[in-house]
């Protein structure tokens, strides 16, 4: 009889874990937020029309080996749209992308191609990137407008996220990186002592601040709502990390 009722208490656990897996939030990723990626202009609203994925940027999952702008799956293939006006941000012949990490996975490596020429590949060999990462790609032997495709290969699954960034080639208006990003160590955070909170009231944004869900900042004259509690860093600006900001 004990053993019977052991096994009940067991099986009513597992299949309340399941529950709690099954409505459990898909947690976040990272994107390419400067120069603007494809998801960053949809998510800033530089382009309209584009769907789920201005709530998402994130998000764009995908199993590896993909050359589509979002990883060839089933959502988001507004991405790949080439009829959409996608702005192309003016850059030299080396340019540094600037990726927002909002999940930190273990990372086999980063790559960068425009159409089937691989640009760069870059090895982490398993290790976990910080809140922002930073590559510097040269681009030379192509001109004009072109897009770039970056992967971010997972080093435990089969999935990569995918970024796409057009960019014109060859212009005098250089890279455009609206605000610095440094890149973290995979093992170190910055942790401002004492950590400045957000009062209720609207604030001007600052890094170094801890945000929690609906406080209000303004940023550049525009007004922004947090979304996900956060300690605010130098390169997750409201408008470049729209998983953290909504404009109001």
């Amino acid at each position: 009889m004990r053993r019977r009722f052991t096994l009940s208490v067991l099986t009513g656990t597992a299949v309340a874990g399941s529950l709690l897996v099954a409505v459990s939030p898909a947690s976040a990723h990272g994107y390419i937020s400067s120069p603007p990626s494809r998801q960053a202009n949809c998510a800033s609203g530089a382009v309209s029309g584009c769907g789920d994925i201005i709530y998402e940027p994130q998000s764009v999952e995908a199993p590896k080996g993909s050359t589509q702008c979002n990883g060839g799956g089933s959502r988001f293939a507004v991405l790949n749209d080439t009829s959409k006006a996608w702005p192309a941000a003016t850059v030299g012949t080396s340019v540094t992308f600037n990726w927002v990490i909002t999940a930190r996975h273990a990372t086999s490596t980063w790559e960068y191609f425009i159409g089937g020429t691989r640009l760069a590949s870059f090895n982490d060999n398993g290790a976990q990137p910080g809140a922002t990462k930073s590559h510097t790609v040269s681009l030379a032997g192509f001109s004009g407008r072109q897009t770039v495709l970056a992967r971010w290969n997972i080093a435990d699954t089969i999935n990569a996220f995918y970024s796409c960034v057009d960019v014109n080639i060859g212009g005098t208006g250089g890279n455009p990186t609206p605000t610095p990003t440094p890149t973290v160590s995979p093992t170190t955070s910055p942790k401002p002592t004492p950590t400045p909170t957000a009062t209720s009231g609207t604030t001007t944004w600052a890094a170094g601040t801890a945000y929690q869900v609906g406080a209000r900042v303004t940023y550049n004259g525009v007004a922004y709502q947090c979304r996900q509690a956060h300690t605010a860093l130098v390169g997750w600006e409201p408008p470049y990390t729209a998983a953290l900001w909504s404009a109001v």
